[in-house]
């Protein structure tokens, strides 16, 4: 069955860094995009970010450009979101996402969660001094 475990959150000063992580098993990862979205206490679920299959292209939102760095090794199944300068209102829980369809199947990546299929539990992000 499709698992999909995020690690890698915290708490982080304002300007500080964070890596999530993201273990993917039970399909071919290779063969998806997957995306990162967060949701903030009392806020929507919100598309931060996403990449192809392959990793050939990466798409943000604008909130999180310049900051954030979305990547993935096919060969350990695993997606990543560097995140650099952190503000408080990145504070939210991030989760991963697989696509419901395959990139052979799909032109880009989608920024719509009902596009994805399977998420993660996800990871507490917590931006303070």
């Amino acid at each position: 069955q499709v698992q999909l475990v995020e690690s890698g959150g915290g708490l982080a000063q304002p300007g500080g860094s964070l890596r999530l992580s993201c273990a993917a098993s039970g399909f071919t990862f290779s063969s998806y995009a997957m995306s990162w979205a967060r949701q903030a206490p009392g806020k929507g679920l919100e598309w931060v970010s996403g990449i192809y299959s392959d990793g050939s292209d990466t798409y943000y939102a604008d909130s999180v450009k310049g900051r954030f760095t979305i990547s993935r090794d096919n060969a350990k199944n695993t997606l990543y979101l560097q995140m650099n300068s952190l503000k408080p209102e990145d504070t939210a829980l991030y989760y991963c996402a697989k696509d419901r369809r395959p990139s052979v199947l799909r032109v880009g990546v989608s920024s719509h969660p009902e596009e994805y299929d399977y998420w993660g539990q996800g990871t507490q992000v917590t931006v303070s001094s």
